[in-house]
């Protein structure tokens, strides 16, 4: 009888473990897919942004042909981005991403001088959607911090990161800004 309890006991105990492991390991792998789908809205944004970049330049030099070294600037930069969105880390992409607000601060400060371009209907619709690209890039790195957020309060505390090994899943970096590009590029018109 007394032997009967114990294997019962015991046959429980294992079971709610193998339970509590594969509750863990889904959390866990669950919380990090999050975290690398977050990162991939990252990517798909700064392409986006990337991909509005010539058509923006374009129009621009229609109109300031002698600027050539803001465009070779903004080029080369939008091409740093197109391969930090292929595979950099997080902090690649952020770089990245900073080089590109500084050529487009440029690239727009010549904009400005030019009035007809200013009211160009082209150029009015590109700034339109670089501004709504912003706008879901700056939501896409929110998300992906949250979900960073989320994935690193899991594989940091109990029961969680017990099974965090079992699971292949550890701390992930932040989406920062890089030194100085904490701000958005400052456009007049």
């Amino acid at each position: 009888m007394l032997l009967t309890v114990i294997v019962v006991i015991v046959v429980i105990v294992v079971v709610v473990a193998l339970a509590l492991a594969a509750v863990g390991f889904n959390k866990l792998r669950r919380a990090d897919i999050t975290a690398q789908e977050a990162l991939g809205g990252i990517d798909v944004q700064l392409t986006r942004r990337a991909d509005l970049i010539p058509n923006l330049v374009n129009t621009v030099k229609g109109y300031a042909t002698h600027e050539r070294g803001v465009f070779e600037e903004v080029t080369a930069a939008r091409a740093g981005v197109a391969r930090a969105a292929q595979g950099g880390s997080v902090e690649e992409k952020a770089a990245a991403e900073g080089r590109l607000d500084g050529a487009l601060g440029r690239l727009f400060a010549v904009a400005e001088n030019y009035p007809d371009l200013k009211a160009s209907s082209n150029f009015i619709a590109l700034q339109t959607e670089l501004s709504d690209t912003e706008n879901k890039l700056s939501f896409a790195r929110q998300f992906y911090n949250d979900a960073v957020s989320r994935l690193n309060q899991l594989v940091q505390t109990i029961p969680w990161m017990f099974f965090a090994g079992m699971a292949k899943v550890g701390n992930r970096e932040f989406y920062r800004a890089p030194e100085g590009q904490q701000q958005p590029p400052e456009v007049r018109f």
